[in-house]
């Protein structure tokens, strides 16, 4: 089995009690891929089939707006998950990019292994639905946070999400991120380095 499908079991079984051989029964779901940097896993316009486990690495979904401005929406290092999730639920056509920023190896997961995984092990189910509720909390933290929260804010909040990307992701990507210039934002690293 491919290291990344393990590292991704692994994590499941950490919040599901699926066992090693129930997991098995799964695996034509699954598929381990190397990608290479700047490698695209979807474009605006694709219907989703997939989500995607970064194993090793990070992925980053995004927007690009009329003006060609990309506006980052997440950034998916090791032991997360990422999906355009209004695409594969509703079939419709995705509006995100989803792309890797390092090289990286992550697990290609088809919808249905969800689906399966829930008649599988039915406890799956409700851990699925704790971590969709931890997902919509964040979204809606984070619409928040663009819309009333100062500069400084959302760069602590993003430090607080994200503490071990600082140095591994360009400065402009975490700008783009917050929703502020990167100008704004080496001023805001400035200030805080001051104080």
């Amino acid at each position: 089995m491919e290291e990344a499908i393990v590292i991704f079991r692994n994590y499941l079984q950490q919040t599901t009690p699926v066992t090693n051989a129930g997991f098995d029964k799964l695996l034509h779901y699954l598929k381990a891929k190397k990608i290479s940097k700047g490698q695209f896993l979807l474009r605006a316009g694709e219907i989703s089939r997939n989500s995607f486990f970064t194993a090793k690495g990070i992925l980053r979904s995004y927007t690009i707006d009329k003006q060609g401005k990309e506006h980052i929406i997440q950034f998916s290092p090791e032991y997360w998950l990422t999906a355009d999730r209004s695409s594969s639920f509703f079939n419709e056509p995705s509006f995100l990019y989803i792309d890797a920023i390092e090289d990286s190896e992550i697990v290609i997961i088809d919808n249905q292994f969800f689906d399966q995984l829930t008649i599988q092990c039915p406890d799956f189910s409700l851990s699925n639905t704790h971590s969709l509720h931890q997902h919509i909390k964040q979204i809606q933290d984070r619409v928040n946070l663009l819309l009333g929260a100062t500069a400084e804010e959302r760069y602590l909040d993003f430090i607080r999400l994200y503490p071990e990307l600082l140095m591994r992701i360009p400065q402009w990507m975490i700008a783009s991120y917050l929703g502020i210039t990167p100008e704004s934002l080496s001023r805001v690293r400035k200030d805080l380095y001051r104080k």
